[in-house]
């Protein structure tokens, strides 16, 4: 039903999460990264609250990523119907699959990276992400979503993928990039893809008019003067 990779990169403290499932938006329900502390992804049978509520024990309690992600699965009596992914602000990983998660699954942790998915083609699509991520140059996106095409050639799900989302954080307390497809026939990884090609080059532009509206940009639309 979905496979992810949540990452930090070394140089820029960024942190993402690449996901895809054949449900709908999964965008809107599974990936949660958060500037300077972290990033989660809660799947399967997901629960978002699970999102926040490591982020918050990350950044509040000052827990690194095993017992965050414990913490937090203690409180949720439905555990066992959870498959969740945790990077900290210093690279650590942990995961979680409870047993009850669908299908073939499978978790795979690597530097600075964390791969899972549920509902697979076989568990090898979930090891074919780390590397891909570790090998990859460029920025957090390229890498992440590098990991993404290598889950798909791998096999990708048992059935076809209509979702997928990228989200990035890096040291303003929003997203820097929020990119979604929440409904596709065909390829969403590939269209979420192209939308990272559109969106990359304007990125620092969006960053630059929120922080200082006199430096910004102009686009020539009706109003943008």
């Amino acid at each position: 039903m979905t496979f992810s990779i949540v990452g930090r990169c070394e140089k820029t403290n960024q942190f993402g999460i690449a996901i895809s499932s054949s449900s709908i938006a999964v965008g809107a329900r599974c990936p949660w990264a958060r500037s300077g502390v972290g990033a989660v992804s809660s799947q399967n049978v997901t629960l978002p609250s699970l999102g926040n509520q490591i982020l918050d024990l990350l950044a509040s309690k000052g827990l690194s990523a095993e017992p965050a992600l414990k913490a937090a699965l203690e409180t949720d009596e439905w555990r066992d119907y959870r498959q969740v992914t945790v990077v900290d602000n210093q690279g650590r990983t942990a995961f979680f699959s409870g047993k009850e998660a669908l299908g073939i699954y499978n978790a795979v942790a690597g530097n600075q990276c964390v791969a899972a998915g549920n509902l697979l083609s076989d568990q090898s699509v979930i090891a074919a992400m780390v590397p891909a991520f570790e090998n990859t140059s460029g920025e957090l996106a390229d890498r992440l979503l590098a990991a993404m095409q290598a889950a798909m050639d791998a096999g990708g799900e048992a059935g076809p993928v209509h979702s997928a989302a990228l989200k990035i954080v890096g040291n303003v307390p929003w997203p820097i990039a929020d990119l979604r497809v929440d409904w596709a026939d065909e390829d969403p990884i590939g269209q979420l893809q192209g939308l990272w090609k559109a969106y990359q080059p304007q990125m620092q532009d969006y960053l630059s008019r929120a922080l200082n509206p006199t430096v910004a940009p102009s686009y020539g639309v009706p109003g943008d003067e």
